[in-house]
């Protein structure tokens, strides 16, 4: 698959799509605050890092692939599965990157300006990123 934007998407959500999405990101968010609490902010700040978004992302892209088959009257059962793991493959590869951005930001912060170490964090997530993308295409 071939990385492209599509602008079409935000087109065709309903508004109770956002509603979800919001209410899965608030409770990801908040569940991290709890494990926070009880386990102290190093391993809190690991589920705080959990992309909030994802399981709605994964769910409403599965949902939306099976009701466009569904409107030419398919089953859309196999590609909203498709969808769902591109997805969840994409999210895979950006958190590789983050996890660049996070040594890079832990090794950086006490000993450049706050610039250059944002800089060398966000060129980091980019290679690493890119880099996982291409290794993967050329599997």
């Amino acid at each position: 698959m071939k990385i492209h934007l599509d602008t079409s998407s935000p087109r065709e959500a309903k508004a109770h799509d956002y509603v979800y999405r919001f209410l899965f990101g608030g409770l990801v968010t908040a569940l991290a605050g709890v494990i926070a609490k009880i386990y102290g902010p190093v391993v809190g700040g690991l589920f705080l890092a959990f992309p909030a978004i994802f399981p709605a992302a994964c769910s409403l892209a599965q949902s939306h692939q099976e009701r466009r088959k569904a409107e030419i009257g398919c089953d859309g059962t196999a590609r909203g599965k498709n969808a769902a793991a591109i997805n969840a493959f994409g999210a895979s590869l950006g958190t590789l990157g983050l996890a660049a951005f996070a040594l890079a930001l832990w090794k950086l912060i006490n000993v450049t300006s706050p610039a250059a170490t944002l800089l060398v964090c966000l060129a980091s997530w980019l290679l690493v990123t890119l880099s996982a993308y291409q290794i993967r295409k050329s599997l």
